[in-house]
């Protein structure tokens, strides 16, 4: 979508609000990217998502253990849908949705997001 990518903003971004606003409890609802995601031999391999996430959550991390109250971090999103300015084009799901089927399909960052949600950690 021609979004920049810059994982350190969101640390900054982070420190800012808990300045500006007395350490408040923090809670991103949502973060995410859309790729190009390409259904071959029926899985998804989305290693620039991945990385994405990685970083990004590496960040909030880093905020945390420098005393931000992030409490939650949400992926955007579960699956892929409906963009409000692009439709069914791009793609920021953890699964891949056949949209002519409704199939659903876990792709690579699904399973690497499991294994982080279950370490608790990167």
């Amino acid at each position: 979508m021609g979004w920049n990518v810059v994982p350190w903003g969101l640390n900054k971004l982070l420190h800012w609000i808990d300045k500006r606003y007395h350490h408040p409890d923090i809670y991103i609802t949502e973060n995410g990217c859309s790729y190009q995601d390409q259904l071959e031999n029926g899985a998804v391999n989305d290693p620039r998502r991945i990385e994405y996430l990685s970083q990004y959550i590496a960040e909030c991390h880093n905020a945390i253990a420098e005393g931000v109250k992030l409490r939650s971090y949400f992926v955007w999103s579960l699956l892929d849908n409906f963009e409000w300015a692009y439709g069914f084009s791009k793609r920021f799901g953890l699964h891949y949705v056949d949209y002519s089927t409704g199939r659903r399909i876990p792709k690579a960052s699904a399973d690497w997001y499991r294994k982080v949600i279950a370490a608790n950690g990167l």
